[in-house]
């Protein structure tokens, strides 16, 4: 049974950082496409980011590039979300994703990040606040 467990969510203030963290069982992940996604109450889901099977291509929504870092740990079968310079509209429930119907789409000489995955996880709260 795949189980896809968010970690590291909280409250933080205008500004401030958090590492959210996703482990992975009952499945693996060094060969799937995997990323996050977001979704505020009475809000679209939104893309955060993905990150390709081997890591070298990363798809970011444009509200969050330059503050957000996607990354993974094959090894440790754990993908992370390294969120910095946080804003009140970051405000959500985030969600580890994995195996999407396409990793991304390339539009505009840019990679955007998928909304539609197989499997994604019970989700961990970021407030921000101003």
């Amino acid at each position: 049974q795949v189980q896809l467990v968010e970690s590291g969510g909280g409250s933080v203030q205008a500004g401030g950082s958090l590492r959210l963290s996703c482990a992975a069982s009952g499945y693996t992940i060094s060969d799937k496409c995997m990323g996050w996604f977001r979704q505020a109450p009475g809000k679209e889901r939104e893309g955060v980011a993905n990150i390709w099977a081997g890591g070298g291509i990363k798809a970011y929504a444009d509200s969050v590039k330059g503050r957000f870092t996607v990354s993974r740990d094959n090894a440790k079968n754990t993908v992370y979300l390294q969120m910095n310079s946080l804003k009140p509209e970051d405000t959500a429930m985030y969600y580890c994703a994995a195996d999407p119907v396409v990793c991304g789409t390339w539009s505009g000489g840019v990679w955007t990040p998928s909304v539609d995955f197989k499997f994604w996880g019970q989700g961990t709260q970021v407030t921000v606040s101003s």
